[in-house]
């Protein structure tokens, strides 16, 4: 027994000082400026998001925290980069919807883990999904619109952002939950909300950053929105459930994360920022103007988070039989 614990007590040693090291380390973080990586292009709107919450975390923890876009490939790019980043808390990347719960059921092959390579910190924020139409479009919400679909299946055209995007993963689920058909037109470069306000498609599935400024001036309408009760933005809107679609429930999410093996006192103090940084009525009246919600959570609870999405869009994505290589 002598002898087993003997042969132990170098690598309790070596425990002990790789905690002590970390715990240290922690204290003293961040030491420098902090990099967070963004698989989306600048001037979208979930960069402004991310730049919004690096701001915040500048201001919490007193380091600059700046955002590195970091584009292409369905966010696969970007989110390489960061999974194969150095795991010392100085190299953070925003994970969303798209890249950490769809596109993972969309390629067999990626460069990366979806589920191994990432420690989550917290969520930063969801976005409810708008059923997004055109004013021309005769139906006054989207039971009116169901119900015109039953009676003249493939009438009305949904613009999307390209096959397997969020909007037209968004559209399909519409489509089997309802019971009808629409006619799903992708666009791959182009922003569709040019033609969908001329008219020339009529309807598109979409987080409200984009279309809020333009529900407002009457240049576009909203069917409907997802959530368990209406949004306080949006009173008027009725949701998907009161339309007879309780189980629709597409949102769009932004998170914050590290590469795995990130120290835990690291993870710790960063999600302790993000909670204080969640405390700004300025930024939570920001996610509300656009038909979201900021919300920070435990390392725990956004792991579980991301866990209930990514099976949700894998139900969705294995019923749509959509697979992209």
């Amino acid at each position: 027994m002598k002898q087993a614990f003997a042969r132990l007590r170098p690598l309790l040693a070596l425990g002990a000082l790789a905690l002590a090291t970390a715990a240290a380390q922690a204290q003293d973080y961040p030491a420098r400026p902090v990099r967070i990586i963004a698989p989306f292009p600048a001037g979208s709107g979930p960069d402004a998001n991310a730049r919004e919450i690096a701001a915040e975390l500048t201001q919490v923890l007193g380091q600059s925290f700046f955002v590195e876009n970091r584009p292409g490939a369905s966010n696969i790019i970007g989110t390489e980069a960061a999974a194969k980043a150095p795991a010392d808390g100085y190299s953070l990347y925003i994970g969303t919807t798209s890249s950490l719960s769809v596109v993972p059921h969309l390629y067999a092959k990626l460069p990366f883990n979806a589920e191994r390579d990432f420690a989550p910190i917290s969520l930063m924020g969801v976005l409810n999904t708008g059923l997004i139409a055109t004013p021309s479009l005769p139906a006054k919400d989207a039971r009116a619109l169901i119900a015109e679909l039953k009676a003249k299946p493939d009438s009305v055209t949904v613009a999307t952002a390209g096959i397997g995007s969020y909007s037209h993963l968004s559209g399909v689920w519409f489509n089997e939950a309802a019971g009808v058909k629409t006619n799903l037109v992708p666009y791959n470069s182009n922003s569709p909300y040019t033609d969908l306000i001329a008219g020339q498609v009529q309807l598109m599935f979409d987080g409200l950053p984009a279309a809020a400024g333009n529900i407002r001036a009457g240049k576009l309408k909203l069917l409907a929105i997802t959530g368990k009760s209406r949004h306080p933005s949006f009173p008027e809107v009725p949701t998907f459930a009161e339309a007879g679609l309780p189980e629709y429930a597409p949102i769009a999410w932004q998170g914050l994360l590290a590469p795995a093996g990130t120290p835990q006192p690291i993870l710790d103090k960063l999600s302790a920022a993000m909670k204080k940084a969640c405390e700004s009525k300025v930024l939570a009246e920001k996610w509300r103007s656009y038909g979201g919600e900021l919300r920070c959570n435990s390392p725990a609870e956004f792991s579980a988070f991301i866990e209930t999405d990514r099976a949700m869009w894998g139900k969705v994505i294995r019923q749509a039989k959509v697979k992209l290589d």
